[in-house]
């Protein structure tokens, strides 16, 4: 299995590149951004172990660049700060998992074999379907090309319907996986904010199946 680890911090890449060695990895080290953009898109990776705070391009950056160029190698983010806003921003910009400084070298290990049993299936920037466009890093929505506005909430629900789109999805499905466990409300919740979502995207977009919930026609890519 083939790692690159980006990483700016020369005895914490050594490290990390001899433990990995000892775990049977063959392993590159790019110690800034660019060189390690430059490395993921010129060779063939298993993983790569990057961290956020690089010179010449934080990995914030060079994530969202490989996904723009299609390259779906799975990512373990590194990164010193600690709270879910950056945790949020690493997966919102196309990795695959995070871990904070300072962290257990036998988890690293096991959040890479993990990653690498899932491979890297392709998994686009933008969902595209129904004459809608729903960047899932910019989190943003465009109908026609043109900019649409959408609540946090809103955006959730286009965003699971469009995931399946084609698809008649359950209203109880969607209170599921856009609500929290703690919410114990009546389904009927979904049917407010896709009336709210219709005055916004158009009536069209997204079409009511009888006794099936809703669905968003087209296709994803």
């Amino acid at each position: 299995m083939r790692v690159l680890i980006v990483e700016d911090e020369v005895r914490q890449a050594a490290a990390l590149a001899r433990g990995l060695e000892a775990e049977g990895f063959a392993v590159d080290v790019a110690g800034n951004g660019t060189d390690g953009l430059w490395m993921a898109t010129e060779n063939a990776y298993d993983a790569i172990v990057l961290d956020v705070m690089l010179p010449g391009m934080n990995g914030y950056r060079v994530c969202a660049e490989l996904r723009a160029r299609d390259v779906w190698t799975p990512i373990l983010m590194l990164t010193a700060k600690d709270g879910e806003y950056d945790e949020a921003e690493a997966l919102d910009t196309g990795a695959d998992d995070f871990l904070s400084k300072p962290f257990s070298y036998v988890v690293l290990v096991a959040h890479l074999r993990a990653l690498m049993r899932r491979g890297s299936p392709q998994r686009p920037a933008a969902l595209v379907a129904g004459g809608l466009t729903l960047d899932i890093a910019e989190h943003s929505c465009r109908r026609d090309g043109v900019a649409v506005e959408l609540t946090p909430r809103e955006f959730a629900i286009l965003e699971y319907l469009m995931r399946r789109a084609g698809e008649a999805v359950p209203k109880r499905n969607i209170v599921d996986h856009v609500w929290d466990s703690a919410y114990e409300g009546h389904d009927n919740v979904v049917e407010v904010h896709v009336s709210s979502l219709r005055r916004k995207v158009g009536p069209d977009a997204i079409e009511t199946v009888r006794g099936g919930g809703y669905r968003v026609g087209g296709r994803v890519g």
